[in-house]
């Protein structure tokens, strides 16, 4: 993926600090897309989940697999077919069906492996994988979502 093609995708994406989860993108094409994200040790949820020995929620990295590889890819599939992503137009997360295999920590870094399973009419269905520094899957399963216009 070129620099101003990752550049543009993350100034559309709908999120901020401190809750954006993306910190890059990888390698994007009408098929696979990835991603990735580094779990700071002062996230806002690390405090309370849990006290002592901080984990990532599952809830977070779920978050984190929809930031990466459901909207970030939806936005550079509506780019190619020349669509204009804008203010108007909102990703609606529709449904996750995801296991968890290992746990992620504070300091974590981890890649989103997205693969289209469709997008038609807006509403894009993946395979969505999330790997450590050393490639052990972390969680994989299946998410979808649709972008409405408003």
């Amino acid at each position: 993926m070129n620099k101003a093609t990752e550049t543009k995708i993350l100034e559309m994406l709908p999120y901020r600090r401190p809750f954006m989860f993306v910190d890059g993108l990888i390698d994007a094409d009408s098929s696979c897309f990835e991603g990735h994200y580094t779990f700071k040790e002062d996230e806002f949820f690390y405090e309370g989940h849990f006290p002592g020995r901080p984990v990532t929620p599952g809830v977070i990295l779920i978050e984190t697999m929809a930031q990466i590889g459901l909207v970030s890819y939806g936005i550079y599939l509506l780019m190619k077919e020349q669509y204009e992503f804008n203010d108007g137009m909102t990703p609606v997360f529709t449904s996750s069906n995801v296991e968890f295999l290992r746990p992620v920590y504070p300091g974590d870094w981890v890649k989103v492996t997205s693969k289209k399973e469709f997008f038609r009419l807006g509403k894009l269905k993946c395979k969505v994988e999330m790997s450590d520094k050393n490639g052990a899957f972390v969680s994989k399963g299946y998410l979808s979502g649709i972008f409405l216009r408003s």
